[in-house]
């Protein structure tokens, strides 16, 4: 079992890093092989709303299965067999003509794991910039700064995917999570402060060696830090609650237009260090507004973090959570503009918030392109 990272971790990798070998991290918008993602387990983790969150987990199984094959794991025998069903039944309610085709893209995967979130607790993964292979990163986990216990299997997942799949691991000794990075295809990258460099993940790190770290691992080639995200979100901030690429050229920035809410402030600083980003090129990006719901939902007298700006986006797709809320809608007018030739879908996710995310913390896309072999170097 591999350990919280220490103090050595402030050291340059010794090994060859995916950068220096010529890897990526492809933007999310690129082809994918297929989509992994975990089967919600644990009633008590769910505070009482596993059923609701299992429902509406199979609606978006089945959705993506429609564009993409789809890994899926399952902790143990009774999860697979209640994947099975309620993914089968919503493919038969929402899409009874494709049912049988889309249930055949999907793979159950044994797999243990202490918690869902696989944006976090799986793999990142790179792709070769010349030839195109795929090889996976390995960072340490630690649920979001020690905050939930056990997390010992889930920092062992990517070494799972990589056996698996008999795909290259190169193993990155610091804790970092897949929700707190959006990487465009210019090697711009998006992240918080308020996560990165919260004390509990890497508190030997400061800024331009947590930069390194990224360079030299997701091939990012510009690091952009905003301050923080939204209030009531337990990763202190993950970059995929508030602010998403749509392409190149073109994000989108969540926006809370009630002034007395925390939310409005801290997204405002944000659209505003947005709208004077530049592009390698010297121009403005597009920035576009996303509003947030407008009903503030709680949980035990916690408030949760709902955004429409955690979307999922692959083959010809883009899968929007929506909470039953008045901006369910307007959200959707706004974000379906900005990936032409992809269907763009909102799907229920009002139990799954109570865990503190959507759809695109709990997912993972693979690149599409041959997989790497070799040593874990």
């Amino acid at each position: 079992m591999r350990h919280d990272p220490g103090p050595s971790a402030a050291s340059p990798q010794t090994a060859a890093t995916p950068a220096a070998l010529g890897y990526r991290m492809p933007a999310e918008w690129h082809e994918h092989a297929a989509t992994h993602t975990s089967w919600p387990f644990d009633d008590e983790l769910w505070e009482g709303h596993l059923e609701g969150v299992r429902d509406e987990f199979a609606r978006l199984v089945a959705t993506v299965a429609r564009f993409e094959p789809v890994e899926l794991n399952v902790r143990d025998a009774e999860a697979e067999q209640d994947a099975r069903r309620r993914v089968a039944a919503a493919a038969e309610h929402l899409y009874p003509r494709e049912a049988a085709a889309l249930l055949a893209r999907v793979t159950y995967v044994p797999l243990p794991l202490n918690d869902v979130w696989f944006r976090d607790n799986g793999p990142l993964f790179v792709k070769h910039a010349e030839r195109g292979d795929v090889a996976l990163t390995d960072w340490g986990f630690n649920a979001w700064g020690r905050k939930y216990e056990p997390w010992a299997l889930d920092d062992q997942a990517p070494e799972a995917v990589a056996r698996r799949l008999g795909m290259r691991r190169f193993e990155v000794p610091i804790v970092m999570e897949g929700g707190a990075l959006e990487l465009n295809d210019r090697g711009v990258l998006l992240t918080t402060r308020s996560c990165l460099l919260e004390p509990n993940r890497n508190p030997h790190l400061d800024e331009t060696q947590l930069e390194a770290y990224l360079k030299d691992n997701l091939g990012a080639t510009e690091v952009v830090w905003l301050e923080s995200g939204l209030e009531g979100d337990h990763t202190d901030g993950h970059i995929d609650t508030i602010v998403r690429f749509a392409d190149d050229d073109t994000i989108v920035c969540a926006v809370e237009d009630d002034e007395d809410d925390p939310n409005h402030a801290s997204m405002a600083r944000n659209l505003e260090q947005l709208k004077r980003l530049r592009k390698p090129d010297g121009q403005p990006y597009r920035v576009v507004e996303l509003p947030l719901p407008q009903r503030r939902m709680e949980l035990n007298g916690q408030r949760l973090p709902p955004t429409y700006a955690n979307f999922y986006l692959g083959n010809g797709f883009v899968v929007v959570p929506t909470y039953d809320d008045a901006n369910d809608e307007q959200a959707l007018e706004v974000l379906r503009p900005l990936f032409p030739g992809r269907e763009v879908i909102g799907l229920p996710a009002v139990s799954l918030i109570t865990g503190g995310g959507a759809f695109h913390c709990v997912t993972q896309q693979r690149p599409a392109g041959a997989i790497a072999r070799g040593d874990d170097e």
